[in-house]
């Protein structure tokens, strides 16, 4: 799987499928969740209604993900996710993990085959964004695609590119595979 880090605006990415980083609602929020459900307008506000109508009645727990029609946005689906928030206490990375995991899983549902992905929990839910980039790239890397062709990162900004850049050369220093390219 080919995996890139770039700085830029998730919802003008044209991927197969965008993850939204979204509360637990699925209604909508601030930061990334907000920004998806203003480019997507208001259909996918309804979608997410139609979805807190039937499986989704108590939200979206924490550590899944689904997906909707992406509407008005160039991408085809977004996958919504909830990711662990650190100042309600919610720390284990294996939580952060699982909403790569489960993004990357619903996306193979759907055939897709280039995903975008922001910086899950690392805004307003406080995780350390070197802690992000890791369990991010990790679990994106060790994934056993079969459809997804294709993973970037897209940050909001600088800053957030620089710490996966450094966090992917770790990762791959430590890998002791030496196949990890700088990815573009």
């Amino acid at each position: 799987m080919q995996i890139t880090i770039s700085t830029g605006d998730i919802t003008a990415s044209s991927a197969d499928a965008i993850v939204n980083a979204a509360n637990s609602s699925l209604l909508g929020g601030g930061g990334v969740d907000g920004a998806i459900h203003q480019a997507a307008g208001p259909a996918l506000l309804g979608a997410c209604r139609e979805l807190r109508a039937g499986a989704y009645r108590q939200g979206l727990a924490t550590g899944d993900a689904v997906a909707t029609p992406a509407f008005d946005l160039p991408s085809r689906w977004v996958i919504h996710t909830v990711g662990p928030n650190a100042r309600a206490g919610e720390t284990d990375p294996a939580l952060l993990a699982s909403c790569f995991r489960r993004s990357l899983d619903v996306a193979e549902e759907l055939g897709a085959e280039t995903v975008a992905f922001p910086a899950v929990s690392a805004g307003v839910y406080g995780w350390d964004p070197a802690t992000v980039a890791e369990v991010a790239l990790r679990t994106v890397r060790d994934y056993p695609a079969r459809t997804v062709r294709s993973v970037e990162f897209v940050l909001f900004s600088e800053p957030s590119e620089i710490v996966f850049r450094r966090a992917w050369q770790v990762l791959a220093a430590t890998s002791g595979t030496g196949t990890e390219d700088d990815p573009s």
